[in-house]
């Protein structure tokens, strides 16, 4: 029998990680909080990577052949045609989304972001010394177009270049916005003059038998957009750096006036290991998303049998339940409380909009189903 992917005893991960999920708390505490997977690596990137270093191959990268092997890989997966000279390999998303958004704003200059989203997308647009301006998601956790409009329309009144923030698909809801909202969304940016970046990290983690990812620049009315796209969350790649700025029909200018400056922090390891895990990993990402369905499936029977009052929409991606815990009376923070009292880390709803995550939490799935069943009846105890 074939050994699970998203394995492992909580003894044994504690001792074989030291990334920050399993040592930022104390080990009675039970991580499911920040975006990382307890899972075994994809060989093909253990082969390449190990291959790289024991040949002493630890120099600089070579940014066309990272390039074209994301460029293969869109375009088998989405249909995507990604035009390779109209593209910057950068560190990762949010460096190259930030200065995307530097580019294309002035100074105190507006961006939208549409929280619930990535907690990332606020400290980001605040360091580049942009204004941030909210368009919540709607209540079914989707984009709102009335309010999306609303914020684009105040966004550009003073005639500021604006830009939009996308999370695409949405993190921490999972939603996986349509083609026709995202041409919706790109009707709207062209008639207000915003810019839409969109961070595309969590495209590939969409569910057998759901929705598929749309990418942003295959959309009508996509063409100025900028996308930023990394294997580095499908496959569990965070510590190997590496992603790609790629610019719409209409952008390749833009793309091109970002300064090659910014290509120094993707590491030559990152690129050998995600062209690895894009050439030669599929079949091992074909079997962790069904393990993740699983899981999520998991999820649903723990929570009507012990939490019964905390509410949620099955993610169609990522490996993140956002969990509405409001009616379990435990305040606006009730990761803190599920912390406190049960040791188990969540993702505090709050941090992903102060108003629109009040009450919620995001549970990180990608572990082990024991893992999992642990996790909420620590919760369940909690209440």
């Amino acid at each position: 029998m074939t050994a699970a992917l998203l394995g492992g005893s909580e003894a044994t991960l504690r001792r074989d990680r030291t990334s920050v999920k399993w040592v930022a708390y104390p080990p009675d505490v039970l991580p499911l909080w920040v975006a990382e997977m307890d899972v075994a690596p994809c060989p093909a990137v253990v082969r390449a990577v190990t291959d790289a270093v024991t040949r002493g191959d630890t120099g600089y990268g070579w940014a066309p052949r990272y390039a074209a092997e994301v460029a293969r890989y869109a375009a088998d997966r989405w249909g995507w045609r990604i035009d390779a000279s109209a593209t910057l390999v950068v560190a990762d998303v949010m460096i190259g989304a930030s200065e995307v958004l530097r580019l294309l704003t002035d100074e105190g200059g507006p961006v939208v972001v549409s929280p619930p989203v990535y907690d990332s997308f606020f400290g980001f647009v605040e360091a580049i010394g942009r204004r941030r301006v909210d368009a919540p998601l709607g209540a079914d956790g989707r984009l709102d177009l009335a309010v999306l409009e609303e914020a684009f329309r105040s966004a550009t009144a003073g005639g500021e270049r604006a830009a939009y923030l996308l999370c695409n698909p949405q993190n921490p809801t999972g939603a996986v916005h349509t083609r026709e909202e995202l041409t919706d969304l790109a009707t709207l940016a062209e008639r207000y003059g915003v810019r839409v970046v969109s961070d595309e990290i969590h495209a590939p983690l969409t569910y057998p038998g759901g929705p598929d990812a749309t990418p942003y620049l295959t959309v009508p009315g996509g063409e100025r957009g900028i996308a930023v796209f990394s294997p580095s969350k499908g496959w569990n790649l965070a510590g190997l750096k590496s992603a790609l700025v790629v610019g719409g029909s209409a952008a390749r200018q833009d793309v091109r006036a970002l300064h090659e400056v910014h290509t120094h922090g993707s590491s030559h390891l990152g690129e050998i290991a995600h062209v690895a895990a894009l050439r030669d990993g599929r079949d091992w990402h074909d079997r962790l998303m069904a393990e993740l369905a699983a899981n999520r499936d998991l999820l649903g029977r723990l929570l009507a049998e012990h939490l019964p009052d905390v509410r949620w929409t099955p993610p169609e991606a990522t490996y993140l339940a956002w969990l509405d815990c409001r009616g379990l009376g435990l305040g606006d923070d009730p990761a803190a409380v599920f912390r406190e009292r049960g040791r188990v880390a969540l993702g505090s709803g709050p941090r992903y909009g102060a108003d629109a995550g009040r009450g919620f939490v995001r549970l990180n799935l990608a572990t082990s189903p024991g893992i999992v069943e642990e996790a909420v009846r620590r919760m369940a105890r909690s209440v």
